[in-house]
């Protein structure tokens, strides 16, 4: 039996594998006392804005893919995005994401230029702002920068690409995705991606392997997931080897978060929603794996219904007092604390000598 101490020496492989309910536990707790010992108790609060589902890509595993003709379109107007922005300022966020389908059209490319511009000064730069807004040229990454908004959330999805092109149309290029990271990098962003946990023709390597691959491209955000099948795409249907239940899914999905915790100790990492899709206690035991992020949906509610992902999606009836109100409780369920009015920048490029937030 493997002991507490050298939990940190064990290969990804055998924690992702390990079936023994008593040595999971040990594995949760080592993983979150890394997380206490090196970031220590505060989970950080980002308040999630999905300001447009309209995205010109078609990836097969999501439900706002450009061919799902049953998906209602819609675009926030920059009152309502800076609505929401000023609601989780007031409310203590330390910062936000701005998320959206994929477009790369200079009206959109200017309308969040324009909306960061406006939030920081409103702010008075106080708010942080996080980007999740896909592939993009290398000048308007910088414009973004520029404007104020100084992270960037760019899902990988796999770092295999043959499984990557399994997943995505022809013209989808794993090498650009990768591109863009670099370029994000070499600008000075706050860098995080993420992967989907359980995916169709998914090996458990390939999990390691996005592990390594974490450390290799240095970033300093993770954001992963279970997959969580959408009717109205390719991959609805298709058999999952990974996992037979789910259960199992969700097991593997806390996993993986304690595997990246103890192998990248001063990441940030969030506890995601889809977690809670699959277990109502989901986001509470992604904390008590490792995480140390929440991103609570503050999105108007006329608009929470028409961006679905995936199904059975939580909280899209919700309003965003009621998300805020719950996050808090689901932090102190944890026995952690809520980092109101803090940045949460992450440690890991913080300590890069010569980053500065």
């Amino acid at each position: 039996m493997a002991t507490e101490s050298n939990y940190t020496n064990m290969k990804h492989k055998d924690i992702l594998l390990e079936q023994d309910s008593n040595e999971i536990k040990q594995i949760f707790h080592q993983a979150k006392s890394i997380k206490l010992n090196t970031l220590g108790h505060d989970v950080y609060l980002r308040g999630l804005i999905e300001l447009s589902n309209i995205c010109t890509k078609d990836c097969y595993y999501c439900g706002i893919r450009k061919s799902n003709m049953s998906v209602n379109r819609y675009l926030m107007t920059e009152e309502e995005i800076i609505s929401s922005a000023m609601f989780a300022f007031e409310k203590g966020f330390g910062s936000i994401v701005l998320q959206s389908g994929e477009r790369s059209d200079d009206k959109f490319i200017t309308m969040i230029e324009t909306v960061i511009e406006k939030i920081n000064y409103l702010t008075s730069h106080q708010l942080r702002i996080t980007l999740s807004l896909g592939e993009q040229s290398k000048e308007t990454y910088r414009r973004w920068y520029n404007a104020g908004a100084h992270r960037y959330l760019l899902r990988i999805e796999t770092s295999n690409i043959l499984l990557y092109n399994k997943i995505h149309p022809a013209n989808h290029n794993y090498e650009d995705r990768v591109k863009c990271l670099h370029m994000l990098k070499d600008i000075g962003y706050q860098l995080g991606t993420g992967i989907i946990i359980g995916l169709p023709f998914q090996t458990i390597d390939d999990l390691i392997n996005d592990i390594i691959f974490f450390k290799e491209m240095d970033v300093d955000m993770i954001g992963m997931g279970p997959f969580i099948e959408h009717s109205q795409t390719p991959l609805f249907g298709q058999p999952i080897n990974i996992v037979n239940s789910r259960s199992q899914l969700i097991e593997l999905s806390l996993k993986m978060i304690a595997a990246t915790r103890i192998f990248l100790p001063k990441i940030n990492i969030a506890a995601t929603t889809a977690l809670q899709a699959l277990d109502p206690l989901g986001r509470e035991k992604g904390i008590n794996a490792g995480a140390n992020v929440i991103m609570p949906n503050i999105s108007p509610p006329q608009y929470r219904e028409d961006y679905l992902l995936y199904e059975d999606k939580p909280c899209v009836n919700d309003l965003a007092d009621d998300c805020f109100d719950c996050v808090i409780k689901r932090i102190e369920f944890t026995g952690q604390k809520v980092a109101l009015f803090s940045s949460g920048d992450s440690l890991t490029f913080t300590s890069k000598k010569g980053n500065i937030t």
